[in-house]
This record gives structure tokens, sequence and C-alpha cells, in this order.
């Protein structure tokens, strides 16, 4: 198994390209099962998580073809995805438990085919994440649903009808599925209380360039009239916020001065707030923008997690890793996810000083950090750690760097090209 070996204490200078949002990307491919027509989407990152949701999209049916993308690199970031026919209604546990976001196929294959049978994704390290709201809202629109054996068994047999759904929480996943879904329905659907993340809002101009007839993109409340089929379209992917946010902070804790290519600060506006109260400094440039530490110091910075426009729950344990060596102290709370504190047990075996209580985690700043073995508990622990690497004095070794590859493209070598002594090892 792979392990990454960071030596700490470089400054990273230079820039680093920003590949396209994973988050984006996993939903943009499932609404391919809802046309026989072909879907194209540019700028995709070839992660693990990519290549798990191709090959669920291929048992059903879909046929995949890449391209060589527009990131500057050999690998495939164009993706062709055509489904003319549905192949198998059944989403099987073995692909399913790998990415909880396989569960985006239910709404699609109920809506497109009357009937799905989808395995249940189960808990995760951070959590439960369960899919009721999907379930309640399929159910709005006209569904049957049992669950057997482990499986979510959808029925339509007359197709899906317009609903009025208001969530009584707001989930990303369960916005993007019921979004998806009422493209088919018969008549008008509206989604109150929706899910308002950037990634939600390419999946509905996407789906509106495919000739669904989508209003309210982009607020709370989504009113999408029902269409007999759509049409191909192309579509390119936004750039991650989180990577972006990632090596923002990366950049940070080494004092560095790197200029993110394909960066938006404006998908990062509550992020990018807490970052300049931290005394980080943003400046926009004609390809992105450029972040760098201003004057040296870091000061302690407190966060809450909260649903988009709010801190990002995904940027919680790389900002948790930079205030390791803030000045005082920060209170980072996390409101979205149980669970999410599993890295703090690693940071604090590289020196770092965290108290935990209850949902919230009081990081005192340290004026160093060691390097240590450590070993990543899911995605965004994993890079939150090397992170602290980055200034942590001597060598840290990152084990189940699986974790890592799920969600960031080519990691150790967009940090390497900025002067990181960092290494993957076989």
């Amino acid at each position: 198994m792979d392990r990454i070996r960071i030596r700490g204490g470089a400054q990273l200078k230079g820039s680093i390209r920003v590949s396209g949002s994973k988050n984006a990307s996993l939903p943009l491919m499932v609404a391919s099962l809802l046309t026989d027509q072909p879907l194209t989407l540019k700028n995709v990152p070839r992660l693990a998580d990519i290549d798990t949701m191709i090959k669920l999209l291929e048992q059903h049916g879909t046929e995949v073809s890449c391209a060589p993308g527009e990131n500057g690199h050999s690998r495939s970031t164009t993706l062709k995805l055509t489904t003319r026919d549905i192949a198998s209604t059944t989403a099987p546990y073995d692909i399913v438990r790998k990415m909880r976001a396989s569960v985006l196929v239910l709404g699609p294959l109920v809506a497109r085919c009357g009937e799905a049978r989808v395995s249940l994704p189960g808990g995760c390290a951070i959590g439960t994440r369960p899919v009721d709201l999907h379930i309640a809202g399929l159910q709005a629109m006209g569904a049957t649903i049992e669950l057997d054996g482990g499986y979510i068994v959808a029925r339509a047999p007359n197709g899906l009808r317009g609903a009025k759904y208001v969530f009584p929480k707001v989930s990303v996943g369960a916005t993007e599925n019921l979004l998806m879904a009422a493209c088919l329905a018969k008549g008008v659907t509206t989604l109150d209380n929706a899910a308002r993340e950037p990634e939600i809002t390419d999946l509905a101009e996407c789906l509106a360039a495919m000739g669904a007839n989508i209003t309210g993109i982009g607020t709370e409340t989504l009113r999408i009239e029902g269409v007999d089929r759509l049409r191909p379209a192309e579509h390119s992917v936004i750039p991650d916020r989180i990577e972006t946010g990632t090596y923002a902070m990366a950049v940070a804790v080494t004092a560095g001065d790197v200029e993110l290519i394909n960066g938006r600060i404006d998908l990062l506006d509550s992020a990018v707030a807490k970052l300049r109260e931290a005394g980080i400094e943003f400046t926009q440039t004609a390809s992105g923008f450029r972040v760098a530490r201003c004057n040296g110091a870091l000061h302690g910075v407190d966060v809450m997690t909260e649903p988009y426009p709010g801190f990002p729950t995904d940027l919680q344990a790389q900002f948790m890793a930079l205030m390791t060596r803030g000045e005082g102290a920060s209170m980072i709370t996390e409101t979205i996810f149980e669970n999410r504190f599993m890295h703090v047990p690693e940071l604090t075996r590289m020196g770092a000083n965290i108290n935990i209580h209850g949902a919230s985690a009081m990081v005192r700043g340290v004026s160093k950090l060691r390097g240590a073995e450590v070993m990543a508990t899911d995605l965004r622990a994993s890079v939150s750690l090397a992170i602290a690497a980055l200034s942590a004095t001597g060598d840290t070794v990152l084990h189940r760097v699986y974790h890592l590859d799920r969600g960031y493209e080519r990691l150790e070598e967009k940090l390497a090209a900025c002067g990181a002594d960092i290494e993957r090892v076989k």
C-alpha cells in the first residue's frame, strides 16, 4: 500500500493548477442516466472516486469514453457519457459501499425507467449520513419505496409526478437526487430549503443545457418543470473549491507565496474571510488568484462549519491543521457531520495542542510540530495531516493514502513543483 513521505520546512512558492471539482463531477456524471443522448463533461479530475463512478455507470449501461483534457497533463479529463439503454436498474453493494455518491443514481433511474434497486450506502468514518431525505422526496413524487435486503427498492411504473417538497434540513445529496429526478417527472416540482452549494448550481446549469426547465438556480427554492426527454450537451466542470481552499491553507502554513491557477475566490467567500482574519493575503490575478502569508504572522481564528454559504465542513480538518501553528487559540465547531474530528489524535502525535469538547475542538497554537508516522482516517483528514507535515520538523509518513487519492489529483506532484519535499513511496 502506498505511503507519502513529507519533510517539512520548505516554503511553497510558484503556481498550482486547481483541478475540476470532484463533488460537482460525480452528480454531473450521473445526470447522463437521464437521457439516451451524449453528455460531454470537460475539466473532470482523474480520481479514485471518478473511476468508481465510471464503473457504476458502465454496469448501468453507460458508454464512457475519455480524451486528453485541459489540465496540462496526459491523464484524461474530458468524459463523453452516453446511456442509450439502461442495462440494469440495480446499483450493487460492492460498488456503492466504496463511495456514498453512488446513491445519486436512485432518482435518475426511477425517473427514466420507473424502477431502481440501489444498495444502502451504510455508514462511514465521518458519520452515518442517512438517505431518508432522498427517500421522502421521491415518495412525495409518487414513488413507492421499500427496503429489501440492504437495498432501496423504488418503483414508479407510471412515472414520477411533480410535487412540492420541503427539506426538513439542508442536504446536498438529496437536493441533487431530487433535482435530477424532477427533470423527467410529469408536472412541476418545487424543492424548498434546497442546498445552495456551487456544485448544485453547476449541476442545475448542466441540466438546463440538456433541456431541463429549472428556475431559482442558486437559491434555496428550485422549481423544475418536467420534460419528456433531454438533449445532448457539453459542460465544463467548475474548479474544485475544496482543493482550492486546501492549497491556500498549505501555502499559509509554510508562509509561502503561490498562484492558484483556475482558483475562484467567489466560491470560497466564507473560508477566504476566515483566512484573511488569520493573516493570509489574497490577490486576484488574470489566471486565478495569489495567496501569501501577511507579515509572517498567523493568528488563531474561530470557525463553525455550516451549509453553504457558510464555512465548508470539507475544509474543517485542513483549517484545524493550519490553526495548530497560529498564535493564540482557535475554537473549531463542527455542525454538519458527527465523528469528524478523527484527525485530532494524529495531529496530537505531531505535537499539536487540541482538546475536544463535544462538537467543538479548542486548538492552541504551538511553536513547532514534529514529523511522525500518521494514519489517514478519511479524505479530508488525510490532507490535513499533509498540511501539518509541511510545517513540521523532520519527516512525516502518511499511511492509508488511498483516502487522499479519492479526492486530490496528483497532490504530491503539485506540492513538489512548488518546492515541497514530498514523495510517494510504493
